[in-house]
């Protein structure tokens, strides 16, 4: 699966075979796209499925309540944030109780942005639970999360960010992985978050 020659519909065409094939179901944590990932993903014909269903937590509230992100995260790192969109992702895997994830929090403006977080900025986490765990009381869930700095308006930074959270579906799925080297590849607005003290558990 070559992410990079595809357009949207047919990256969607390739996860949604991908997931069907193996069996696996996706939901999806929102934020700043408020949607638009669940929206492009079930215009594909048959996406029920493999599509298990999703969440708009545009609040932090809404995120501690849906989600169980800890509290504590918002205080500490924000709600865009790698810790966050990583806690995101695994909440919707726990909460569905299926095997992919998809988290999106970023600020997509035109306000709302500061100096360590500019307007643009979106973390995009991905979560994976492989079906053998999923008997277990708690089962091993796989994350990564990477940053991105998005040009253009409200609408375009939600846009890339919805391509880019199935570029990493793509790459999963199509055996690549994820990695900071990987992520680099989809999209020239990647912003790498390595240098950062945050881990995923």
């Amino acid at each position: 699966m070559n992410a990079d020659s595809l357009d949207r519909r047919a990256r969607i065409q390739c996860v949604g075979e991908a997931l069907q094939a193996r069996g696996l179901h996706l939901a999806v944590a929102e934020s700043c796209t408020g949607g638009l990932l669940a929206a492009n993903l079930t215009e594909q014909s048959g996406s029920s499925t493999w599509f298990e269903g999703g969440w708009v937590t545009y609040s932090n509230r809404a995120k501690q309540r849906d989600l169980a992100v800890p509290s504590s995260l918002f205080a500490e790192v924000g709600a865009v944030s790698g810790e966050v969109v990583t806690a995101m992702a695994r909440g919707a895997i726990q909460r569905a109780d299926i095997d992919y994830a998809v988290a999106i929090s970023g600020v997509a403006g035109p306000g709302g942005g500061s100096e360590a977080k500019p307007v643009g900025t979106v973390w995009v986490g991905w979560g994976y639970r492989p079906s053998v765990g999923r008997n277990v009381t708690q089962p091993h869930v796989t994350t990564f999360a990477t940053r991105f700095r998005f040009p253009g308006d409200r609408q375009a930074v939600r846009e890339a960010s919805v391509d880019v959270a199935l570029r990493g579906l793509c790459a999963h799925l199509g055996g690549k992985g994820w990695s900071e080297q990987v992520a680099s590849e989809w999209s020239s607005a990647h912003w790498p978050a390595a240098g950062l003290k945050w881990s995923e558990d």
